[in-house]
């Protein structure tokens, strides 16, 4: 009698691990597409490209100029903005093309992710794939896909008007909203599994990898600052900044808050500053988990997060000392989404250990 219990058992893990796996896949696909259009984003942010498109079309915007006359109205559109005026005028409609091209994609991923993410989440909740219970975390993560396409022209709008690109602090919450959602489909498809089970550690690791990750989204949204100002142009020298520890130009504006949005100084030096503490908090988890943790999971993803932490550092300092070329800007951010990718999956090693080795296990089988 026993035996067959067990049996049962087993099977009924099997038949959950079975259904699980489409579901996971479907998060992990949609993540990937979170963080390519991340990487997109940054191309377009390198290549001033994000202004080029003038209107916020959701559904008839999915297509692109089908004609010379369409591409003759798009540019005529272009023209008439600050960005032309001051920065680009006399482009022809073939560097106007070029640009096109980068925002256009840009959008069609994000059009792409809410197919994506939206078609399959209504049949695994017809299929039974996802509980009852867990249908308003997927819509959440859902409506959070829209609010960060209402961000996305908010950003826009600020450059159409009386700027020749868009407002640093609206491409800060545009990006560091896209890197919070890219965690939470992560960590809720690191955490599908209900069947692993294993005691929590010590408060103490836990604090750790929660510091460590929110850190990672401070750390995110002051680069995106850098960006937005051009901040990482100011002072290309390190470890001090042109022989300065604090620039001499830093905090100079009033109102405080206004400083720490604008002025370049400030921004560079926060951005550096920051990266210190994420480094110190990282390594001092790693510590922390390597002298104390009990699960192979943990100790590897605090190694894991540790290494990456530390080639980002290295990646923007050579981008500093370089002048941000543009290959380089390009590796600093997406090497920031696998920072990210490091943390999450470390922290849910650290808070949910059990779940983490059940869907370890599970991917053997995939």
């Amino acid at each position: 009698m026993v035996s067959m219990g067990m049996e049962r058992v087993r099977e009924a893990r099997a038949g959950a691990a079975t259904s699980e796996r489409p579901v996971r896949l479907w998060l992990y696909g949609v993540a990937a597409l979170i963080f390519a259009m991340v990487v997109v984003g940054g191309i377009t942010r390198l290549t001033e490209s994000g202004l080029s498109i003038t209107e916020w079309a959701p559904l008839l915007g999915a297509l692109p100029p089908l004609s010379h006359a369409d591409w003759v109205a798009a540019f005529e559109r272009y023209r008439e903005i600050p960005q032309y005026r001051l920065m680009n005028a006399g482009m022809s409609l073939e560097e106007f093309r070029s640009i096109y091209w980068w925002e256009w994609s840009h959008r069609l991923l994000g059009r792409l992710i809410g197919v994506v993410f939206a078609l399959p989440l209504v049949f695994f909740w017809l299929t039974g794939r996802i509980p009852r219970a867990h249908l308003p975390r997927y819509l959440v993560l859902f409506a959070l896909g829209g609010l960060q396409g209402v961000i996305g022209w908010w950003m826009v709008s600020s450059g159409l008007v009386n700027r020749v690109d868009v407002a640093p602090l609206r491409l800060a919450v545009h990006l560091t909203l896209a890197t919070m959602i890219f965690a939470a489909v992560l960590w809720t498809a690191l955490t599908l599994s209900s069947r692993g089970r294993a005691p929590r550690p010590s408060p103490i690791r836990r604090i750790g990898a929660a510091a460590v990750l929110g850190w990672v989204f401070v750390q995110i949204f002051l680069g995106a600052l850098v960006s937005g100002n051009h901040a990482g142009l100011v002072y290309d020298s390190w470890p001090l900044m042109n022989g300065h520890l604090v620039p001499p130009d830093a905090f100079t504006i009033t109102p405080l808050w206004l400083d720490l949005i604008e002025n370049h100084a400030s921004i560079q030096f926060l951005h550096r500053m920051s990266a210190y503490v994420l480094f110190a908090l990282v390594l001092t988890q790693f510590v922390t988990i390597v002298v104390t943790a009990r699960t192979a999971t943990a100790r590897v993803s605090a190694f894991a997060l540790g290494f990456v932490v530390l080639f980002q550092i290295m990646v923007g300092i050579a981008t500093l000392l370089m002048h941000v070329p543009f290959a380089l800007a390009l590796i600093h951010q997406a090497t920031a989404m696998l920072v990210l990718t490091a943390a999450v999956v470390h922290a849910v090693s650290v808070f949910a250990p059990g779940r983490m080795e059940a869907t370890l296990l599970a991917h053997e089988g995939l």
